[in-house]
């Protein structure tokens, strides 16, 4: 494995011919989620099954969440804790409590613009540099909704998408974006008693991406915010299976 600045944001690169991301296989880019280290998933790479040649990047999200004042965070806690946007942990929590977050999935967060147009270069970058035969874009929690996020409003040609717990954000704006990409390939896993991001709300994504004609292999799972070997085996055959 090797760590690089890649379009502006430091990416650990692994898999491929020589562990180094060699070769001209398919690239997989995963996105962690909100208070993770950038290498918080890096480990998945060697159990996902994935077929041989498989390329992996994992991009270390742009915020410091132990630097910035806005951060629950700032100056102490998580070693290494990044975000790709900020937010508001009380306010979630508070929802969540009241079931009460299906307001927020009708709203922008502040910051996923920005999440956006720092995430783009560096797929750019990626595709240019290493000349994957295909690429597959997902993540967990935060980088799961900013991977459907960049799936829906740019275009990007993709494999297929990874959406692990995750939930729907920009509903009204995802929901006319998503008929304009039928076909596209989805694997979507949550837990069941997911106490971050409750499971109706992924339920509802699944049905919005549904209702634009992609493709979306399902996969509810006992339990909570989490990534169990039975979404890592779900992940790795659903990625042998793609064309």
């Amino acid at each position: 494995m090797k760590t690089l600045d890649v379009g502006g944001l430091s990416v650990r690169i692994a898999g491929g011919a020589d562990r180094e991301g060699g070769g001209d296989g398919p690239l997989v880019v995963l996105l962690h989620g909100f208070g993770a280290p950038g290498d918080d998933l890096v480990s998945l790479f060697r159990v996902m099954g994935a077929p041989s040649g498989t390329r992996w990047a994992f991009p270390a999200a742009p915020l410091d969440l132990g630097a910035d004042p806005r951060s629950p965070w700032a100056f102490g806690g998580p070693p290494g804790a990044r975000a790709w946007w900020m937010i508001d942990m009380v306010r979630l929590q508070t929802a969540s409590e009241r079931g009460q977050i299906e307001a927020l999935t009708r709203e922008t967060p502040p910051g996923l613009a920005d999440a956006r147009a720092a995430l783009t270069p560096m797929l750019d970058a990626l595709e240019r540099d290493l000349r994957p035969s295909k690429v597959v874009l997902g993540g967990f929690s935060q980088g799961a909704m900013l991977a459907c996020d960049v799936a829906l409003t740019t275009g990007r040609p993709l494999a297929g998408v990874v959406l692990l717990s995750g939930m729907l954000l920009c509903a009204d704006e995802w929901t006319a974006l998503a008929h304009r990409r039928p076909g596209l390939r989805v694997f979507q896993s949550h837990g069941t008693e997911d106490p971050v991001l409750p499971f109706p709300n992924a339920e509802k994504l699944k049905d919005v991406l549904q209702a634009g004609g992609a493709d979306v292999e399902w996969l509810p799972f006992r339990g909570g915010h989490e990534i169990p070997d039975v979404v890592v085996r779900g992940v790795g055959r659903w990625l042998c299976a793609l064309p």
